[in-house]
């Protein structure tokens, strides 16, 4: 099956093809992801830079098309499209409803396959730009199919389009030695506990904060390590943890560390914990589970597709510290090293490269045959 993924986002700071290729990892992975499974994908990417390439058996067209592009090259880009002849279009993001539906209008060959990358339900007056793209959709990818519901109650989406669960990314991330990987970063604490994820009110810092200094009490050896790049909230973070003498000897402000760092905190970590309010799937959390790193993250509808409905880790309500608390009580007592096997065998069942390849090529395989379908029925 021929495959072409699209990008209609324009990369503000206007980086070089190559620039983005090693800035955006998910630009790489989601198109790996297909090929594992069969699928020829070509990859198109709205860019201020025109560029053709090959890289790992994938084909790349980098030049300006679509409405955000400056000097657009849609001709360029739509008879690239034809020559290519794809089965089907997979467009990443909710929000260029018009170009989807310039697209189905110019290409009308294909089916179209609408993924989802953490988009919100707009305001009511800037809806109809999103609903105009969703309803030229064929089916459309959530990481968790109940975070299609609230765009379904706006109108946004008809309730009988096919919405598919699919991650939006993987991870390359694996496991290793816990000890040689504590060694390496000089991780601490029993247990050690791992953030990864900017300092933002969506993501609660403060209540994890609270709940670690709840849970300290159960768990004296207990170290709390963040990792993040955005910091609004690192002042107020800072300020509680000087104010608390439990906070103060347990918290470690670790700022921004290189991506393939990460991974050696995580292979080093015992659990991983997050307290976003909603997220589009959660990539650090993919990340962690490739690690076989066990997750006490917040119960909302990504995480728990990722995490199989907690069947791996704990879930726990938004904003709750009790509720934090008795999680990493609880599964610090189930010994999380003897759960880093049965993580990592849920992410290489749902997650991986080939797991997501699947899901992804029996979504275009469906909406293929649906399509067809309804030419035979002259629909």
């Amino acid at each position: 099956m021929r495959v072409a993924q699209i990008s209609f986002y324009v990369d503000p700071q206007a980086r070089e093809p190559l620039e983005l290729l090693s800035a955006w990892p998910s630009l790489t992975e989601t198109g790996a992801c297909a090929a594992s499974a069969g699928a020829e994908v070509t990859i198109f990417h709205a860019a201020q830079h025109t560029q053709s390439l090959e890289r790992d058996g994938l084909s790349y067209h980098f030049l300006p098309f679509g409405r955000s592009a400056p000097g657009r090259a849609d001709g360029q880009f739509l008879q690239l499209l034809r020559e290519l002849q794809p089965d089907a279009l997979h467009v990443h993001g909710l929000d260029f409803g018009p170009d989807v539906a310039g697209l189905t209008a110019s290409y009308p060959q294909a089916p179209i396959l609408v993924q989802d990358h953490a988009a919100r339900v707009p305001r009511i007056w800037r809806r109809r730009a999103m609903r105009q793209g969703l309803m030229a959709a064929d089916g459309v990818a959530f990481c968790a199919r109940d975070q299609a519901l609230e765009f379904v109650a706006a109108g946004l989406i008809a309730p009988t389009l096919p919405v598919f669960a699919i991650p939006e990314s993987t991870s390359r991330f694996t496991p290793d030695d816990r000890a040689a990987a504590r060694a390496r970063t000089s991780l601490t604490g029993d247990p050690a506990i791992l953030w990864v994820g900017n300092l933002t009110a969506n993501k609660d810092p403060l209540t994890v904060l609270e709940g670690v200094r709840l849970a300290a009490a159960a768990l004296p050896g207990l170290q709390l390590h963040f990792c993040f790049g955005e910091e609004p909230l690192l002042a107020e973070l800072r300020r509680r943890i000087a104010m608390d003498p439990v906070l103060k000897a347990c918290v470690h402000l670790r700022g921004r560390v290189p991506h393939a760092y990460v991974q050696q905190l995580m292979r080093a970590a015992d659990l991983f914990v997050l307290g976003s309010a909603r997220e589009g799937s959660g990539y650090a959390l993919i990340e962690a589970l490739a690690c076989g790193l066990p997750p006490v993250v917040t119960d909302i509808p990504s995480f728990r597709a990722l995490t199989g409905d907690g069947v791996i880790g704990r879930l726990w309500p938004h904003g709750d510290a009790a509720a934090l608390a008795a999680a990493l009580v609880d599964t610090q007592r189930l010994k999380p090293a003897a759960m880093r096997a049965r993580v990592r065998e849920h992410f290489d069942a749902e997650l991986s490269v080939a797991a997501v390849g699947r899901k992804l090529l029996a979504a275009y395989a469906a909406l293929v045959s649906r399509r067809a379908g309804r030419r035979v029925s002259g629909l």
